[in-house]
């Protein structure tokens, strides 16, 4: 017998619903924090009253140029005040912001803007140049308004309906933002498109409001040391275009915290501006993170305090360990384009902060605890969920009231992203007793050898901790006898040979790297299998456009048969 339902909550006429729509989320800054301040880069300093008024001014000019709700908007530019400025104005529309991925191909650009049919595109003028290649394939593109940061105009054919900050001076400073139904959509972005087209993800008001309150509360329940409070100071290093900054502009906004934007990301300029604006609170991809390490300007008073979460891809041990040495609280976070994306962080638990420096660093580069509302398994193939035991791997399954719940306009990936009724990650890990998960490898990039899986992630982490190496890149390649083996490519850290002894400096080579693996499987820590078939010494690895290093490149470049 089916238990009865409850009855629906009364309401009179006069109660406001409130629905869960971005606009509630400047309440509480602009009432507590309103003379709080926004800076970008040496170029432009306001406060939280201003940024409002220019979000009003921006959503006036949108509606001159023919912007109404359903309309998408699309944005080319770094990371800017402006950017923050499109996070809320577009949607808070009604209409939906596409944040477009500058670092794809000229071709992947044009068929993202075609496929989600932009209207409007804001583009900083140093893009102007790639967009007047595919103007003409642009039919939907009915205005384009320029963002300049330079006294020059760009050198372009393209015919602007205005430049960005002429058109927020000519429009009223008030806007009234409509209430509609907070499942309307307020984003879409694209995947990188490493296998195949890229693919739209999009995301409601009330998904974004949530994920910016769970993300909010964790980070305030964290460790001293980890975590985002009212007093930081935020800097974002991680591309705005992809996944709202892992959504953390929305939440330092929320909290009316004063925000920093860089730009471009440049190594020195980044610690530049954390000195000169006092930022502690960041987040990057390892790829900068080690940029920041190896800078001129990267003293140790310039690195003390900052504290900064790596995501992306996994976070070394060693590179976890260097950040540390040099004052940086590190830890590591885990989430997917797909997922809005917060899943878990690498947060320390209160009787983990103690003097157990091991015990914690083991801890910080784990893929770490779930949020609220987060609702995480480990399956088989069958998907039967696996024991949390820290040795049971499987898939990786996800829940959570943010999470995509399809790819636009194509139902096929939709169907198998969401396949039993739980989004598949395509990751395979385990979650200790303590309730850490931990990624051990992507489905498509586990080793399997001669009847074993050798985790790529594994061996990539035993392999930068050679002093000799900064960077590396672990990958199957087919053999005869074992089916696959894996593959390396190390890159040389810059400066290490000047800086040690002669007899603590060997040269990297080939063999050098399967030594120290060898010694390692002789020591159990790591099976005999994963001692890599081949080992190349390599001055740069590719990435992909938002800094993960691109395996399917390297498996079709290495290993093209």
């Amino acid at each position: 017998m089916v238990a009865p339902v409850a009855p629906l909550i009364e309401r009179t006429g006069e109660a406001y619903a409130y629905p869960l729509l971005i606009k509630q989320l400047l309440h509480a800054p602009l009432s507590h924090s309103a003379e709080q301040q926004i800076v970008y880069r040496d170029q432009r300093r306001h406060s939280y009253r201003e940024f409002h008024q220019r979000v009003q001014r921006l959503a006036n000019a949108l509606a001159r140029l023919g912007v109404t709700a359903g309309d998408t908007v699309a944005m080319m530019d770094w990371d800017s005040h402006r950017y923050l400025e499109a996070y809320f104005a577009v949607p808070m529309m009604g209409a939906t912001l596409m944040t477009v991925n500058v670092r794809l191909s000229p071709e992947q650009i044009q068929y993202t803007l075609q496929h989600c049919a932009a209207k409007v595109v804001l583009v900083n003028g140093e893009f102007a140049a790639v967009l007047q290649d595919l103007r003409a394939e642009l039919p939907d593109v009915q205005a384009l308004v320029l963002i300049n940061d330079e006294a020059a105009a760009p050198a372009t054919t393209l015919q602007f309906a205005g430049e960005y900050e002429a058109l927020l001076d000519a429009a009223p400073a008030a806007f009234a933002f409509p209430d509609f139904d907070e499942n309307t959509r307020a984003t879409i972005f694209y995947t990188t498109g490493t296998t195949g087209l890229p693919k739209g993800v999009s995301f409601s008001h009330r998904q974004l409001v949530l994920h910016t309150l769970a993300e909010m509360a964790f980070f305030a329940a964290s460790a001293p040391g980890q975590c985002f409070r009212r007093d930081d100071v935020y800097m974002p290093i991680t591309p705005m275009f992809h996944v709202h900054a892992w959504g953390l502009p929305y939440v330092a906004t929320a909290m009316g915290v004063k925000q920093v934007y860089p730009g471009r990301y440049e190594p020195d300029k980044l610690i530049a501006l954390r000195q000169r604006e006092g930022v502690t609170f960041s987040h990057c991809v390892p790829t900068i993170l080690q940029m920041i390490l190896a800078s001129k300007a990267a003293s140790s008073d310039a690195l003390k305090g900052w504290k900064m979460v790596i995501g992306g891809s996994a976070l070394p041990r060693a590179l976890a360990q260097a950040a540390l040495e040099r004052g940086i609280d590190v830890w590591a976070g885990y989430g997917m384009s797909e997922t809005c994306p917060l899943l878990s962080t690498a947060q320390l638990k209160p009787e983990a902060t103690g003097d157990d420096v091991e015990a914690a660093l083991a801890r910080r580069v784990k893929s770490g605890l779930r949020p609220p509302l987060v609702d995480i398994r480990i399956v088989d193939d069958e998907m039967n969920e696996l024991p949390a035991d820290g040795r049971s791997a499987g898939e990786i399954v996800v829940r959570a009231p943010w999470l995509a719940q399809a790819y636009h306009r194509n139902p096929e990936a939709s169907k198998a992203l969401w396949h039993g009724g739980w989004l598949h990650t395509q990751d395979i890990g385990s979650i200790d007793p303590a309730g850490y998960l931990q990624i051990t490898d992507r489905l498509k990039d586990v080793i399997k050898s001669g009847g074993e899986w050798v985790s790529s992630l594994e061996l990539e982490d035993l392999i930068m901790q050679l002093p000799q190496v900064a960077e590396v890149a672990v990958f199957a390649i087919r053999h005869e006898k074992w089916g696959e083996r894996p593959m390396a490519l190390v890159v040389p850290r810059a400066g290490h040979a000047e800086a040690l002894s002669p007899e603590l400096r060997p040269e990297l080579t080939p063999e050098l790297v399967k030594q120290h693996v060898s010694r390692a499987a002789a020591a159990g820590r790591i099976g005999k299998i994963a001692v890599p078939e081949r080992v190349l010494v390599v001055p740069t690895i590719e990435k992909t456009s938002v800094g993960k290093i691109n395996k399917r490149l390297l498996r079709e470049r290495h290993d093209p048969g």
